[in-house]
């Protein structure tokens, strides 16, 4: 692995650490992080996903004595106010709309305009259409700085315990989250520096006002002190995802850094990944998996991501990525696990971290996930440290691999070593462990055939760089079925003349009279005092329908008529019925004859099952056939 890191290729930099350590949980890494800020001189950068302010940093029955507050933003500002030199620089992603129920309410009020005058907040909403700041970088001093998979947010603090029932995990409003996994790295020296400079370049790059101080030389230590360095005197690489955006070009080190380190993997790879969708790092895999004497590969993923959004997105990726491995592994050289903890209830954990071990000669630290976006479309900051002529990482290493396969299997540590010893496989080693009620299970993640069928392919999805709306769109709609512009216009035009038209008619014209809704009254009084008033009532919101009048003021004329709670439920009964009829007459029509009525996209609509009398209706998403990249 002396070889593998090259700047300027697959890394940004190699930097110098004199310490260094894998920091595993929120739980240990949030203690730390407060440590560090309590130490914090001149400048403090926190650069994220998202961001709580009143996130919780520790939960300990009895807090820290130091006299600092333990949520964050009260901590901030108690630190800001007592050393008259120091500035917070708070930076978030300007997140999409998508996200919105998921993030504090108000943040800039909370984190900029409720603060200290010296802790700075910015949302960074400069990326291209469909992207997002993805890095979660913590750099205090330009001496201490924390990358990985972790944001200083809700949902993310927990022990490496995974208590299902530990009643200290739950968010800033009191409700519970299930357990929770991820993993950060802390560096000092060179490495925080170089951290340092890139959380300035992204603060600058957001167009905040408040320009960053600039680095000084370290008088103090603000090294965490609960942190125990597990690496010395080493080099650390930084490599990065930017996509092209105004005058920046795109940078792909991310991708490339995983495509080199898998191709020089001897005994086996090991991944811990959110995701799972990357068609560039599936290949690769699947081509080392297919080789005859290729490394052993173990993947240990969430049993399943967020919500329904994800699960039937994100998971289908993974899914069909997953079978394709799968068929390629020959060799039975393949593991695919998520961790159990709990059998009943069944409880899983969700592994968020981003980590990549092999041949226990290189580890990776990440932001990026296993995905297109992160390879090109959404900003990322990964950590990696390789073996060298003189600096033999080896044990470290191994020490951090087998703490977390430890952690997912519910055994001891020295176990895992002597079951490695003693089969020489990880996965049988693995294997050997897997028992009990905390355990590490196969991942099936089959993909239903019915949702495969209406979730479109990874290119629209999960896009590995920056999408022209056009494009997007091309995706969705074949752009032989869309209309040209002129036509838009066209449409739009006699759509406004025939608006304009039908209210000079109800102006100047008797039509008015007919239409009114006094005339509308008379016509529904004389039908309640019919005996078939109902069926009259219906036959006259059908008659309408086909009649293509205004459904409004056929519902005030009902209100006016029958009252507020009859005139309601005719309302609803009329439109409905109505409504069928006018799809039956459609139906009876005929799909040739309704696409000339109605334009060539109707085609794709009418193409349904439901629509040609089919018993059973499928999701309305698969009434989409959606076109694959290219």
């Amino acid at each position: 692995m002396d070889s593998l890191l090259a700047p300027g290729h697959n890394c940004w930099r190699v930097v110098r650490a004199q310490r260094a350590a894998f920091v595993v949980d929120g739980a240990d890494y949030f203690r730390a992080v407060r440590e560090a800020f309590c130490r914090a001189r001149h400048s403090i950068f926190i650069v994220g996903w998202d961001i709580h302010s009143e996130l919780r940093l520790v939960r300990e029955e009895t807090p820290p004595d130091d006299g600092y507050p333990v949520t964050l933003v009260a901590l901030l500002d108690a630190v800001a106010s007592e050393r008259p030199d120091l500035h917070v620089y708070i930076l978030s992603w300007d997140f999409a709309m998508i996200y919105a129920l998921e993030r504090e309410f108000f943040p800039r009020y909370k984190l900029r305009w409720r603060s200290h005058d010296r802790v700075h907040f910015c949302l960074d909403g400069e990326h291209p259409l469909g992207a997002s700041q993805h890095q979660k970088i913590v750099v205090v001093d330009d001496a201490v700085a924390f990358s990985g998979g972790l944001d200083l947010s809700k949902w993310r603090w927990d022990t490496s315990a995974h208590r299902p029932d530990d009643e200290r995990r739950i968010d800033p409003n009191g409700a519970p989250y299930p357990p929770f996994h991820d993993v950060q790295m802390v560096v000092d020296g060179e490495a925080a520096a170089a951290l340092g400079r890139l959380a300035r370049e992204r603060w600058r790059f957001a167009g905040s006002e408040a320009e960053p101080v600039e680095p000084r030389s370290a008088d103090h230590d603000p090294w965490p002190p609960g942190v125990r360095p597990t690496l010395t005197n080493l080099e650390v690489a930084i490599a990065r995802s930017l996509p092209a955006y105004r005058d920046r070009g795109e940078i792909r080190e991310v991708e490339r850094l995983y495509l080199d380190s898998i191709g020089a993997a001897r005994r086996f790879i090991y991944i811990e990944n959110q995701y799972l969708s990357s068609h560039r790092i599936s290949a690769a895999l699947a081509e080392r998996v297919r080789e005859p004497d290729g490394p052993e590969v173990i993947l240990v993923m969430p049993e399943q991501t967020g919500g329904w959004l994800e699960q039937h997105t994100m998971d289908v990726l993974r899914g069909r990525v997953l079978q394709d491995l799968r068929e390629t592994d020959r060799h039975d050289r393949l593991r695919v696990y998520y961790a159990r903890l709990s059998q009943d209830p069944h409880v899983s954990l969700m592994v968020h971290a981003k980590v990549m071990v092999i041949d226990d000669a290189f580890a990776r630290v990440a932001s990026s996930n296993l995905s297109n976006r992160s390879m090109g479309l959404d900003s990322e900051c990964d950590l990696a440290v390789a073996s060298s002529p003189g600096r033999d990482l080896a044990e470290p290493i191994a020490a951090f691999r087998r703490r977390l396969l430890a952690e997912h299997l519910g055994a001891d540590v020295a176990d895992l070593s002597r079951a490695e010893a003693k089969h020489g496989s990880l996965i049988a080693a693995v294997e050997s462990l897997r028992d009990g009620e905390r355990t590490l299970e196969p991942l099936d993640a089959e993909v239903p055939a019915e949702v495969d069928e209406w979730v479109p392919d990874a290119g629209l999805l999960d896009p590995e760089k920056p999408v022209a709306p056009q494009e997007l769109f091309d995706q969705i709609v074949d752009p032989d079925q869309q209309t040209p512009a002129w036509q838009h216009f066209l449409k739009v035009a006699v759509l406004i003349i025939g608006v304009l038209g039908l209210a000079a008619l109800w102006r100047w014209t008797p039509v008015g009279d007919w239409l009114g809704v006094d005339r509308l009254a008379d016509i529904g009084q004389w039908i309640d005092d019919r005996p078939a008033t109902p069926l009259l009532v219906i036959g006259a919101y059908v008659l309408a329908g086909l009649a293509v009048m205004p459904i409004t003021l056929m519902f005030i004329d009902t209100v006016m008529v029958f009252g507020a709670w009859t005139g309601a439920i005719y309302s609803l009964v009329g439109a409905e019925i109505s409504a069928l009829v006018t799809f039956g007459v459609g139906h009876l029509l005929g799909r040739d004859a309704v696409a000339r009525l109605a334009g060539a996209n109707a085609s794709t609509a009418s193409a349904a099952p439901w629509a040609s009398g089919a018993s059973s209706a499928p999701s309305p998403c698969a009434s989409f056939r959606w076109r694959p990249s290219r």
